[in-house]
């Protein structure tokens, strides 16, 4: 359901000095008012910006707020952040970092903050021209913005098709590993807590949440869709008709599963000519004239009795229902019943803005339950969605690859082609050598949807393309992977760009590890490009980084005359259509370990 992300303690730090990086952060945490350092969100989300500066890189900041509020003018968010940060934040007004730098006479010292992307329309459409604009001049993107993970925006995915890197934050990469974690069932019994309303949209939820749990505790307006599904006298006022056969299902998924369902057995209700009138009924006898407020007592000793010797609790969801009080406190009543279990060993989530508020509340709490404010993303997660966020940042997901239905015989050798292009080098290879599988991996996804169709149109088993961003994604595809990564090739990086010198970009050391951890003893790697300074950086790059088991092909000390394939890529053609020279080059991976 989740994949695994390049991260920013994976990355190496080395490569983050001098890089123009890009950090998407989340509003809600470093702009709270009152932001606490020593809550750990706000503590890693801090922390992301603080190692990019620390490391050297050229930080530039962007996310949402509130356009309503005047302390939120982004003069005013560039002062409350750098007395957080206790870093200088210069506001840009624009969303250009790249046209900005040119015209400001910006401190490289400085961290910069971006315009206000609330209500730009093409951030919410994730208009491909508005992230082109956003990211330009970025090399890295770091998202540390989880809590709009189930959402697709331009400052969040768009961007990520025109970064070279994209990386997790320590805030998000955190974030992650908490939804994993609820999906781990080692600690027993599991139970979830389910408050808030909306059964009907929630339902596809249960499927997840039934599949660990061994107990579900129905809280606010969803307890009563259950009851009635249960065949409990609810108010007919209180009951969702378009949710009652997803409550059905719920009941019958949770006998089917053993999994116990704990509805209130009484409700502090208000009656409604009268607000300040308070009564406990219970939950099968409210008397007309009375709307329920607040879980009763005899509920929450229930409630208390069989979280006792729970081992881990997942708390989603308001307490209360559509009327409440200020004079009943059920929610508060359970959070301390749950801070309670926290000190012995239990293991608490507990998600969604009321409830994480009233965690706050108590100080000893913040350092044993985990919070996720935004119920949303969720949600998302539990009804077994991708969140788009996250796919982002590691576009090759990397998804579950079934080797076995892409080639007819994944034993044989592998040959990968990174920044595959249209895939005129691979397809060819691919016929002629039928005893290789072929791999292209392409960041431009309407090339792959054209090269699929051709494997499709002409019956090829042996060569494939993914849509993904190699510099990341390399190491977790090519890695299961059955056979042995007998070649590599790289032909002119990003040939299309206006800038030669930006070409180089896509090599950074993070690839060239991963491509020679995972080649072959005797395996070749084959850099060929029509900018002489681009073929000499790659050169010098795969020297440095291939950790000493690198040599230039038979002694080689010039650029090789000749494509050794025979079979050239639609790029090479062209430049040698106008007589313009290729730089080309042949490493072979070598068993024996020098030092550099």
């Amino acid at each position: 359901m989740l994949q695994t992300q390049l991260t920013m303690r994976e990355f190496p730090r080395e490569e983050l000095f001098g890089k123009v990086a890009m950090v998407r952060f989340d509003s809600n945490i470093l702009l709270r008012r009152e932001c606490d350092k020593k809550n750990q969100s706000v503590y890693n989300a801090t922390y992301t910006i603080k190692y990019l500066h620390e490391a050297g890189a050229n930080v530039i900041l962007v996310s949402d707020w509130n356009m309503n509020t005047p302390e939120f003018h982004i003069e005013s968010v560039a002062d409350f952040v750098s007395e957080v940060l206790q870093i200088q934040v210069v506001p840009l007004h624009g969303s250009s970092f790249n046209k900005l730098s040119k015209t400001n006479g910006l401190e490289k010292e400085n961290i910069l903050l971006l315009e206000n992307l609330s209500n730009i329309k093409e951030e919410v459409a994730n208009s491909l021209e508005f992230a082109r604009v956003l990211s330009s001049g970025v090399d890295i993107f770091v998202n540390d913005s989880f809590s709009n993970s189930h959402k697709v925006l331009a400052s969040t995915v768009g961007v990520t098709r025109f970064c070279y890197v994209c990386i997790a934050g320590f805030h998000f990469e955190e974030r992650l590993c908490l939804l994993k974690n609820l999906a781990e069932e080692s600690r027993k019994p599991y139970v979830a807590i389910l408050g808030g309303g909306n059964l009907y949209d929630k339902a596809a939820s249960f499927q997840f949440l039934a599949s660990r749990c061994q107990g579900f505790v129905f809280v606010g307006m969803m307890s009563f869709q259950v009851m009635h599904a249960l065949g409990v006298s609810v108010p007919r006022n209180l009951v969702d008709h378009k949710a009652f056969n997803e409550a059905l299902d719920i009941v019958r998924l949770a006998r089917d599963r053993n999994v116990q369902i704990l509805y209130p057995k009484d409700f502090w209700c208000r009656k409604k000519c009268d607000p300040t009138q308070l009564q406990v009924f219970p939950s099968h006898e409210i008397s007309d004239g009375w709307v329920p407020v607040d879980l009763g007592p005899a509920s929450l000793e229930e409630i208390c009795s069989m979280l006792t010797n729970c081992k881990k609790i997942i708390w989603i969801g308001p307490v209360k229902f559509t009327d409440s009080s200020k004079y009943t406190y059920g929610a508060s009543k359970l959070t301390r019943i749950l801070e309670q279990l926290s000190q012995n060993s239990c293991e608490i989530t507990v998600v969604g803005t009321m409830a994480s508020k009233l965690v706050r509340q108590e100080k000893s709490s913040l350092s044993l339950i985990n919070m996720v404010e935004n119920a949303s993303v969720l949600w998302e997660f539990l009804k077994g969605r991708k969140l788009p966020g996250v796919m982002a940042v590691d576009r090759g997901y990397p998804f579950e690859i079934n080797w076995n239905s892409i080639y007819s015989d994944p034993a044989q050798s592998l040959v990968v082609d990174i920044g595959s292009g249209n895939g005129l080098f691979l397809l060819e290879m691919a016929r002629r050598k039928q005893d290789l599988n072929f791999l292209g991996l392409e960041i431009n996804e309407k090339l792959v949807l054209r090269c699929l169709d051709s494997i499709h149109q002409f019956g090829i088993k042996n060569g494939y393309f993914i849509a993904t961003n190699a510099t990341s994604t390399f190491h977790s595809i090519v890695s299961s992977y059955p056979g042995e990564l007998v070649l590599v090739s790289i032909q002119c990086p990003n040939p299309d760009f206006n800038k030669p010198e930006h070409r180089w970009r896509m090599l950074q050391r993070s690839l060239i590890e991963a491509v020679v951890d995972l080649l072959a003893p005797n395996g070749k790697i084959f850099l060929q490009s029509d900018v002489e300074a681009v073929a000499i950086r790659m050169k010098e790059q795969f020297f440095r980084y291939g950790k000493g088991k690198l040599d230039l092909e038979h002694g080689q000390s010039e650029w090789l005359e000749e494509n050794p394939f025979g079979v050239r890529s639609d790029w090479e053609r062209h430049v040698l259509e106008r007589g313009a020279p290729m730089y080309r080059m042949m490493f072979t991976k070598s068993s024996d370990i020098r030092k550099v």
